[in-house]
């Protein structure tokens, strides 16, 4: 699919709208200079053309959503209405794309504040979405499937896209975009544990973040089950099966496992 003449625009610089503009840039389908970032706050503005002076800014929602065939809502849930007061009627809903990444606000809510008629999309991805690694869990209302494989395509060169109903994207935000902070707070306890033991933190981190790499590479190259690979390693009588047994002996699935469902918006 041909998508460099594709024109997105992105209401909201926020950390994750930042995100989106910062990956899209940085990626090969939609080109720089036809994104569009709309922001109340100059500096973030002056930040997008620090990082590609090709973006464009401005501090219209309305001047952004010009001549754009897909508009990113990125502020906060409590602002979809407010923004949707400002552009609803600027939008041309036979030809534009709405994608909202605003947690909680459904469909029904989203069809109320913009036009009943909207190609209306649902993204929840997480922040890696920077670094073209996320996962973006995609949910459509009123889209076409031409629209649909648009809206996989770009975002597919930010990671790896999911389409699931409406009904599972609370479960997915917990797995995902909250995961990606349980994944970081791993990290920084093993630090902990690597500093205890004697070893320099920026070593310890080089060498979690390295471990945690080779075995995501392990899992999808083998297909196997992580107990699988786990038993590759935990010998009988080993410090291994010692240290998973400590861990779970505090918890440590059980702590997994609760913090995902609380963090699960139903």
């Amino acid at each position: 699919m041909d998508t460099t003449s594709i024109r997105v625009a992105v209401v909201g610089g926020g950390n994750m709208g930042g995100a989106i503009v910062r990956g899209m840039a940085s990626g090969n389908l939609i080109k720089p200079d036809h994104i569009t970032v709309s922001d109340i706050n100059e500096t973030n503005l002056l930040l997008f053309k620090d990082f590609d002076p090709a973006i464009r800014t401005t501090r219209s929602n309305t001047e952004a959503i010009e001549n754009a065939d897909v508009v990113v809502i990125a502020v906060k849930p409590w602002l979809v209405g407010v923004v949707a007061e400002e552009i609803r009627k600027k939008i041309n809903y036979k030809k534009q794309i709405l994608v909202s990444i605003a947690a909680g606000v459904d469909f029904k809510a989203l069809a109320s504040q913009f036009h009943d008629e909207a190609a209306i999309f649902r993204i929840i991805p997480n922040t890696a979405i920077e670094v073209l690694q996320s996962v973006s869990v995609v949910s459509s209302y009123k889209a076409t499937q031409q629209q649909e494989e648009l809206i996989k395509a770009i975002f597919s060169e930010l990671g790896k896209v999911f389409f699931v109903p409406e009904n599972q994207l609370g479960a997915f935000t917990s797995l995902s975009s909250c995961g990606i902070a349980y994944a970081f707070r791993y990290i920084r306890a093993a630090m902990e544990g690597g500093v205890e033991m004697g070893i320099y933190p920026s070593v310890a981190k080089a060498v979690i973040l390295q471990t945690l790499r080779g075995a995501v590479e392990l899992l999808e190259s083998a297909g196997t089950h992580p107990e699988s690979e786990i038993d590759k390693v935990t010998t009988p009588g080993g410090i291994t099966i010692k240290g998973l047994n400590e861990m779970e002996a505090h918890g440590f699935t059980n702590a997994v496992i609760k913090g995902l469902k609380a963090s699960h918006s139903k």
